[in-house]
C-alpha cells in the first residue's frame, strides 16, 4: 500500500538534534545515567523579572484574545529600538518587525515568502540542521560553501561569489554560529556585503539568535552596513540569550516588502504568537539585561573549562569557539576503530558509541554539513561537563 503521506514529508530529514535529545530522554527514563550534551538548551531558568511579567500579564486579564498577527505594537517598537540602538540598524521601525513562534519559525516564514521552485540558497556550512530542510520544503535548492577547522569554520566572501548563479535567491549564515561557535567579524561581513551588493536579486538571512552569547565583544549586524538594510532579513529571538527556549518567541527585521509578506504568511498558518509569551519577551528586551550578561559570563567559563578538557583527549582536534555554547571538534582520528562490540566508521557511529558506552549524548556533524565532526553543547553544569569529558576520554581511549 502506498503511504498516505506526502512526498514532502517523506523526503524530509528528521532534526538530528531533536532526535538525539529524544533518544537521551528515553534512556534517562529507563534509569540510565545519561549526560545530554546534544541540545542547544540553556540550563538556566528564565530570569525572574521575565517570569513575573508573564504572571502579571495573566493577572491583568488583557492578553487572552488573539494577538495581532505581527505581534503586539509595543513589543515590535521595543525590538526596533533595540536594533537601532544596539545593532546600529538605523532604519529599523516597528513595521519591519514580525514576531513569530521562535527564530526557526521566522526563518521558515521568510523562505516561504521569497523562494520559488528551483531557486538556490547559499548556506554557509557548517550550518544549523534545519536550514537545508526548510529550503527544500519551500522548493529551493541548498548550495553549501564550507568553512574548515583551520579557518574557524567560516566560509569566505570569495566562496560566496563563486557559488552565486542566476538562480541564487538568498544566502544564510548564523553568527555566532550553531554548531561551531564561530563569529563573523565586521571586516568579514563587509566583504560578504560587497558581494551581495553586486547581485540585486538576492537577499541575506542573518541568523543572530546567539547574539548575546558572544565572547568577542559586541555583535555586528550586516544590516547596519550601507545599502544592506533593504537586502537583509535579520533573524533573532529570546530562546538563547534570555533562557526562554520553551516560550517560543522569535522575530525578523526585514524590508517592508518582506515583513508584510511574512505577516501575510503567518496569518494563514499560526496567526500571532502567544500573548503571554510576548509580554514576557517585552520584559526581556526592555528590562534588566544583567541576567543575560551573567549567563554569558558563565558560558565563557564553561567554554574555557571544556576547551582544557578536550585538549587533554588524544585525537580530538578543535578550534576555540567565539560565541554560542558549542564545540565542534574533528573526530576523524577515531574512524576505522572499534571497542565494546561497536565499530566506528564515521561521526554517526561515534555518537552512537559514546551514547552506549559513555552514556553521553552528542550530535553527529553530518547533520550540520560536516561529517568529520561532532557537536558538543556546553550548556550544562560544570560538574556535568567534567564528568562527561571524563567518560568521553575513557571511551575514546578504548577504541583501537
Amino acid at each position: 500500500m502506498n503511504s498516505i503521506l506526502s512526498d514532502r514529508i517523506l523526503n524530509m530529514e528528521e532534526s538530528a538534534t531533536l532526535a538525539m535529545a529524544k533518544k537521551a530522554r528515553e534512556l534517562k527514563a529507563q534509569g540510565i545515567d545519561i549526560i545530554s550534551l546534544s541540545l542547544g538548551e540553556p540550563d538556566f531558568k528564565t530570569p525572574k523579572h521575565i517570569q513575573q511579567a508573564a504572571k502579571d500579564a495573566i493577572d491583568e486579564g488583557k492578553y487572552f484574545a488573539y494577538p495581532p498577527v505581527a505581534g503586539y505594537q509595543d513589543l515590535r517598537e521595543a525590538i526596533a529600538k533595540k536594533l537601532r540602538e544596539e545593532n546600529n540598524i538605523s532604519e529599523a521601525k516597528a513595521e519591519h518587525i514580525v514576531v513569530s513562534v521562535g527564530a526557526k519559525h521566522s526563518i521558515a516564514n521568510t523562505f516561504m515568502c521569497i523562494i520559488n521552485e528551483g531557486d538556490e540558497v547559499v548556506i554557509f556550512s557548517p550550518y544549523w540542521v534545519s536550514y537545508a530542510e526548510i529550503i527544500k520544503l519551500c522548493g529551493g535548492v541548498p548550495v553549501l560553501i564550507e568553512g574548515t577547522l583551520e579557518n574557524n569554520f567560516k566560509a569566505t566572501a570569495a566562496q560566496l561569489e563563486a557559488a552565486i548563479t542566476p538562480k541564487t535567491k538568498a544566502v544564510i549564515y548564523s553568527s555566532p554560529c550553531n554548531p561551531t561557535g564561530s563569529v563573523f567579524s565586521q571586516q568579514e561581513l563587509e566583504a560578504i556585503a560587497a558581494v551581495v551588493m553586486k547581485h540585486p536579486n538576492m537577499v541575506v538571512i542573518a541568523d543572530e539568535i546567539y547574539e548575546l552569547i558572544n565572547f568577542t565583544g559586541k555583535n555586528f549586524s550586516i544590516a547596519s552596513l550601507p545599502g544592506m538594510f533593504e537586502r537583509t532579513v535579520t533573524v533573532n529571538g529570546f530562546s538563547k540569550g534570555y533562557a526562554m527556549t520553551g516560550w517560543r518567541v522569535g522575530y525578523i527585521c526585514a524590508p517592508l516588502e518582506i515583513s508584510k509578506a511574512v505577516e501575510k504568511m503567518q496569518g494563514q498558518f499560526t496567526s500571532g504568537n502567544t500573548g503571554i509569551a510576548q509580554r514576557a519577551a517585552l520584559a526581556g528586551i526592555a528590562g534588566d539585561q544583567t541576567p543575560s550578561q551573567e549567563m554569558a559570563e558563565q558560558y565563557l567559563k564553561r567554554r574555557d573549562l571544556v576547551l582544557g578538557l578536550l585538549r587533554d583527549i588524544p585525537g580530538i582536534k578543535t578550534h576555540v569557539p567565539e560565541g554560542a555554547f558549542y564545540f565542534f571538534p574533528d573526530v576523524t582520528a577515531f574512524f576505522g576503530k572499534s571497542a565494546h562490540g561497536h565499530s566506528v566508521a564515521n561521526a554517526d557511529d561515534l555518537c552512537l558509541y559514546l551514547l552506549a558506552v559513555a552514556n553521553v549524548s552528542l550530535v553527529t556533524g553530518s547533520a550540520f554539513g560536516a561529517p568529520n565532526c561532532v557537536r558538543i553543547s556546553y550548556a550544562a553544569s560544570e560538574a556535568e561537563l567534567i564528568e562527561a569529558m571524563k567518560r568521553i576520554k575513557k571511551a575514546l581511549g578504548d577504541l583501537a
